[in-house]
């Protein structure tokens, strides 16, 4: 059986209009937000405050340059663990994304069970984590790096045609 992630209530027209506004600049005022969507402020206010209650609005953040931060080297680190459950796999994802090293994990059906993004300062930062560091735990039994040389993400989401 999959277990998947809970399934929110589809946005409306309106709602995914308040989404993209956000997603493209989140410090704007509820003011300027209702005066761009052509709605009552209140209505405006009502409207965040219901997305944010739902779960579809789960934050707000500042985008910052990995560089800024001497994060110069990122790579992608895919992962196989043994043996292979979910408590394994649930505690090996906590102890990675606890390290400073490491932005984002996921868990991925296929050959291998993690994917991890990586950053450090430069190559050698890097080797000496992935050998010092992610080989060292019993559970893994192979990891493959891939560097990055460049990257494009996509930071407005719309909403998918269907259902």
């Amino acid at each position: 059986m999959f277990v998947g992630v809970a399934r929110l209530p589809i946005v409306d027209e309106l709602d995914s209009a308040i989404v993209q506004h956000l997603q493209r600049d989140a410090r704007q005022t509820n003011r300027d937000l209702a005066r761009r969507l052509g709605i009552a402020p209140s209505t405006c206010l009502e409207r965040v405050r219901l997305l944010r209650a739902r779960g579809v609005i789960r934050g707000y953040h500042a985008e910052i340059d990995p560089a800024a931060l001497n994060r110069n080297v990122e790579a992608f680190v895919s992962i196989r663990l043994r043996p292979l459950n979910r408590d394994v796999i649930d505690a090996f994802k906590a102890t990675l994304i606890g390290l400073p090293e490491v932005t984002a994990v996921y868990v991925l059906a296929g050959d291998e069970d993690l994917l991890a993004h990586v950053t450090a300062p430069d190559l050698d930062h890097l080797h000496a984590f992935l050998i010092d560091r992610l080989s060292q735990p019993r559970e893994v039994v192979t990891f493959r790096s891939q560097i990055v040389f460049q990257s494009a993400q996509k930071r407005v989401h719309e909403r998918l045609p269907g259902e």
